[in-house]
Formats: structure tokens, C-alpha cells, sequence
């Protein structure tokens, strides 16, 4: 059932939340929808109480000003989801530009946040090897064919036709896109990473072609607890490599509750 939080401008924030258990909060990349985490969450549902939200702008929730969108006022909506769940504190993980959200969150909120797993993100555009120019064109041209081979290897696309089609689905406007592109492009998180208190599990793809791996090892260096777990995959690794779900539930799970981890490095 989805639900609604009221941000701090008054924009309805949708969310919705499966399973039992610690809470973690899933925080979506650019312009994409709380559905499109797919069998990620529904994986991690069986283990945590996961709740997923729609960006503003995005699915289900407001519009807002998209001339004032950014990863704090995201983060923002955040805590504001949190507060309509009546949590405290979750673990939270963020994919792409959800990761630079997270990072807004985990230096502002520290309390709110348990643990924190980023995936395929950034401490910002600036702060390491800059992106394929090719690969941000094929991100912006909203064309299939150019946009799943980014994020998916070939044959699990072909193999998972509906969760390719459900990441890549979404209701929003121009301007929201436009909004969310420039909170994404104008991150600069390179002077929070010292000052994030949450142990952090930084989990990157080798062949990310919009995020290089540059940006994985300046996280993993810049954040004070924070372990590197890089893989052979592209940048919705999440979905397509089941050693991100590994990963990921054995760094959340209480020490008693988990199985033997893939190595980290």
C-alpha cells in the first residue's frame, strides 16, 4: 500500500514499506522510481522491513520546485519518509544518485542512519575521473537500447525483461527530469565523506562506464569506516550481480544471523 510523508515544503513524498525486521531504507538513483529496486528489495525483504519512496517529481509523489531540487533536499524528503514510518533510524542504502542522497543524510541525520551501503555512486562529478561523455549521452537520450547496456549485462536484460522494463519506467515531467539531473550533476559530497560516522560498504562495478571506479576508491578512502567490495558488473549491479545481495544483507545482518560474506575488500 503506498503511503505518503509531507516533506518540509509540503510536497507528498510516496512510499512503501514490505517485511519485518530492522528497517532499511532504500534511496533510489536519478529519476527513477521506488518500484524500480525490484528484486533487490523484494530479496531484502525477507530478512529487513524495507521501505522504498518515489523521489519528488517522480511516480507517486509531488512535484515540488524542480528549480530547487537537490541531494540535500532530497535527503531532506528522506528523513521526512522516516518520520511517516515512524523509524528512527535505519540502515540505509543508496544506488547511484541515491548514494549521494545518502551522504547528505549520514552527515546531516547521523542518528537516523544504522549502517550505509553505496552503490554505483559518487562523492560527486568533480571529485574523481570524469564520466564517458558517451555514456551520460546514451543515460540522457531516453532511448532503451542505448540506456540498458549501461546498467545490465546483455543476457540478464534479455532474461529479465520486466524488471529491466520496471527500473526503467517512471511518470514525470520535463522539468522533474531536468531537476533531477542538475541535483545529480551539482552533488559535491568530497568535504562530507570525514565527517559520516556510519560504517559504510562501498559496492562498485569494474565496467560502471557513467560512475568509473575512480570514485569508488575516493569514497572508500574518504569515509573514516568504510570497506570496498568492487565486482565485475556495470552500474545497476544491484539488480543483474547476486553478489551485490549477498554483500549487502551480510553487512546488515547482526553478526549471529549471517552466513559466511564474499570477500571485501
Amino acid at each position: 500500500m503506498t503511503e505518503h510523508a509531507i516533506a518540509d515544503d509540503g510536497t507528498r513524498i510516496a512510499f512503501e514499506e514490505r517485511g519485518v525486521g530492522v528497517p532499511v531504507l532504500l534511496i533510489a538513483g536519478q529519476a527513477t522510481g521506488m518500484h524500480g529496486w525490484g528484486p533487490f528489495a523484494d530479496a531484502l525483504a525477507r530478512d529487513f522491513r524495507v521501505i522504498v519512496f518515489d523521489h519528488r517529481g517522480i511516480g507517486d509523489s509531488g512535484l515540488g520546485d524542480p528549480a530547487a531540487y537537490s541531494t540535500r533536499v532530497f535527503a531532506a524528503d528522506a528523513v521526512a519518509v522516516l518520520d511517516a514510518a515512524g523509524v528512527a533510524a535505519a540502515h540505509v542504502v543508496g544506488h547511484s544518485m541515491g548514494g549521494r542522497v545518502a551522504q547528505w543524510l549520514a552527515v546531516e541525520h547521523p542518528e537516523r542512519v544504522r549502517r550505509l551501503v553505496l552503490i554505483a555512486t559518487t562523492a560527486g562529478d568533480r571529485s574523481a575521473e570524469r564520466r564517458d561523455r558517451a555514456a551520460v549521452a546514451d543515460l540522457l537520450s531516453g532511448d532503451p537500447d542505448r540506456m540498458v547496456p549501461l546498467f545490465f549485462d546483455d543476457g540478464w536484460a534479455r532474461a529479465h525483461h520486466a524488471d529491466v522494463e520496471r527500473f526503467f519506467s517512471r511518470v514525470a515531467t520535463r522539468p522533474a527530469l531536468r531537476g533531477h539531473f542538475a541535483a545529480s550533476r551539482d552533488h559535491d559530497g568530497a568535504g562530507l565523506l570525514g565527517r559520516i560516522r556510519a560504517r559504510t560498504l562501498v559496492v562498485h562495478g569494474l565496467r560502471d562506464a557513467l560512475t568509473p571506479v575512480g570514485h569508488a576508491l575516493l569514497l572508500a578512502e574518504g569515509i573514516p569506516d568504510a570497506e570496498l567490495l568492487e565486482l565485475d558488473a556495470r552500474h545497476g549491479l544491484h539488480l543483474d550481480t547476486p553478489a551485490v545481495e549477498d554483500a549487502v544483507r551480510a553487512f546488515l545482518l547482526p553478526e549471529g544471523q549471517r552466513a559466511v560474506a564474499p570477500a571485501v575488500t
